[in-house]
């Protein structure tokens, strides 16, 4: 520290710049007086101000990670919610069921000519599995040879209450309807004494979910062996689409 050189000046501590942060000044020990009338001034260690951070308490940790917790449980529990309900209001196709097939009448004409009439009636069993009503507009059932269609025919619709059934009955006559390209093959099952037959049953509609009509559909086919003396299916094996 400098000395100032006139006795009547007060004796200041020298000037230092203003620090740019708060300062606390600590006295250092006194230093030796090299003059009796003129001590040194005291001696001054500045050190920096900290501000005190407040620390979180622990539990205020605890408390966001269970909240984190909760919210995730939360938005799992009502995703599961949503695909549940989805899963069991979305509507379904109708489910039909070949309740009776019965040949009225079954005709084979041998070739040159190679003809086939068919008288046949249905009962079939419409089944709604879902939650609301279903409205079909028509049911369609056709009958084929040997991959062959040979004609069809369309029933009214209806309207099936939800989880229910309703019964339909059709009838399909067919007459004078020519096979010649397999000819052949008619010759074969008039010697077997028995006629490979399959029908297919396809009913369409809509379905009334809210504020919406779903369009929706259900098949069936059924492969038939028909014995050509007493009209009589051998063998039947139905199977949905």
């Amino acid at each position: 520290m400098e000395k100032t050189g006139d006795p009547a000046a007060p004796l200041l501590p020298p000037h230092y710049p203003p620090p740019t942060e708060p300062c606390y000044g600590v006295p250092a020990a006194a230093a030796a007086l090299q003059e009796p009338y003129f001590p040194e001034p005291p001696a001054y260690v500045l050190l920096p101000f900290y501000p005190r951070r407040h620390r979180r308490h622990g539990r205020c940790h605890c408390c966001g990670s269970l909240f984190s917790s909760s919210a995730l449980l939360s938005s799992a529990f009502l995703l599961v919610i949503l695909c549940s309900a989805a899963f069991f209001l979305w509507p379904s196709d109708p489910q039909l069921t070949v309740a009776r097939l019965r040949f009225d009448d079954l005709r084979v004409t041998p070739p040159p000519f190679a003809t086939i009439d068919v008288v046949l009636s249905v009962d079939l069993m419409v089944r709604n599995p879902d939650f609301f009503s279903l409205d079909y507009r028509s049911i369609v059932v056709s009958i084929g040879y040997r991959g062959r269609p040979l004609g069809s025919v369309t029933a009214d619709g209806g309207h099936v209450r939800a989880r229910g059934v309703s019964h339909v009955h059709t009838k399909l006559d067919l007459d004078g309807i020519l096979v010649l390209n397999d000819a052949i093959y008619l010759i074969e099952d008039l010697f077997r004494g028995s006629l490979p037959l399959d029908t297919v049953t396809e009913v369409q509609g809509r379905m009334r979910l809210f504020f919406f009509d779903v369009p929706v559909q259900g098949n069936i086919s059924c492969a038939l062996n028909v014995n050509l003396e007493n009209q009589e299916v051998i063998r039947q094996d139905c199977y949905s689409e």
